[in-house]
């Protein structure tokens, strides 16, 4: 089947199954807006034909898919045309995924962050295996956890979201289901069996019940508790204090590592990330995508997402540095013009 997206991903439809796959393994399924493009034409299709029953979305390679194709983005704004267009692209789909009326299954086994989060995570099944690493590491670019992050994060039980939002780091299958990320957990080995059994019968959640499983959690009581106490403060100040006191405790090596991860953040995008979360805790998906499209037309004028791409990709390897340079210099004023209406009007969803 032809949506468009050419060899970077693939349509196929099989019994009452229409399957998606990212076809793009060496550059770790990076999505491109030829390839969200063509996932929106597939979904709008599919959402309308009776006899498509559920939408799976797999990948091939040992990823995913690593994010959206930055490096495009990067020369994209510095030669001046910031791709505006990508990310309303981006935005619609993501929301379109949160309001499909059909099954949309995600398998997720190997890395997923970033945009590869956007085109999974908002779906109805997500399916994760022992191979699958979740993460959000944008601040680490000078940028934010966007693609609906604003969304998934502030679900999140016992702040995980927020401490997974302010520091990028990594979980692992175990805890993404019992954050609610995941919705099931399933050996690798049994993933095509899995869609077999999807092209057949159309019911995710019987064929999943068969074969999943129940993980243990990565992340202890402990640091869970300590989690909680220290990522649910009012104000990013007090949370940072909140890190430094129990980083000075005994047994304090967690709390002194996730407070030395955020201090090597972009300051902006730290404190951009902290407020985010925190508002779309209060609205819906279509609202988060709003708030989001806003800041990233800001974002892509600014300097910490290009430093931050250079300092990643183009010299690897070399020390970003951000302005302001540390998160005491940030101006609140300035955050908050991030969030500010945008002058031609909100995203159209």
């Amino acid at each position: 089947m032809d949506f468009g997206g050419g060899d970077e991903i693939r349509f196929e439809r099989t019994g009452k199954a229409g399957i998606v796959t990212l076809t793009r393994p060496k550059a770790l399924n990076a999505v491109t807006h030829g390839m969200i493009r063509a996932l929106s034409a597939a979904l709008k299709a599919w959402e309308a034909d009776p006899d498509v029953a559920v939408v799976v979305i797999k990948a091939e390679g040992k990823a995913f898919s690593a994010g959206g194709d930055i490096l495009d983005i990067y020369e994209a704004g510095r030669a001046g045309n910031p791709p505006i267009d990508f990310f309303a692209d981006e935005y619609r789909l993501n929301a379109a995924i949160a309001r499909f009326k059909k099954p949309y299954v995600a398998l997720i086994d190997g890395i997923v962050m970033g945009g590869g989060v956007g085109v999974s995570f908002h779906g109805s099944h997500r399916v994760m295996t022992e191979n699958a690493v979740f993460a959000m590491p944008e601040v680490g670019i000078g940028f934010f956890p966007d693609v609906g992050g604003s969304f998934l994060l502030s679900r999140i039980k016992g702040s995980f979201g927020m401490y997974l939002g302010l520091t990028g780091s990594r979980i692992r299958y175990g805890d993404a289901l019992w954050a609610g990320l995941a919705t099931y957990a399933v050996a690798a080995s049994k993933l095509d069996g899995l869609v077999e059994e999807l092209c057949a019968t159309g019911r995710p959640d019987t064929a999943l019940k068969k074969i999943c499983h129940i993980p243990p959690r990565e992340t202890d009581d402990a640091t869970l508790h300590l989690i909680a106490q220290s990522f649910s403060r009012e104000k990013l100040r007090d949370l940072l204090t909140g890190l430094r006191r129990h980083a000075a405790e005994p047994a304090g090596e967690f709390a002194a590592a996730a407070l030395a991860t955020i201090e090597k953040r972009s300051p902006t995008s730290v404190n951009v990330a902290f407020r985010q979360i925190n508002m779309g805790a209060m609205l819906d998906m279509d609202e988060c995508m709003r708030m989001e499209f806003r800041i990233v037309n800001r974002m892509l004028r600014g300097h910490d997402f290009y430093e931050g791409i250079r300092a990643a990709i183009i010299d690897k390897g070399s020390k970003p540095e951000w302005r302001p340079a540390t998160l005491d210099a940030v101006d609140p004023a300035a955050i908050e013009a991030y969030f500010a209406p945008l002058p031609g009007g909100d995203l159209v969803l």
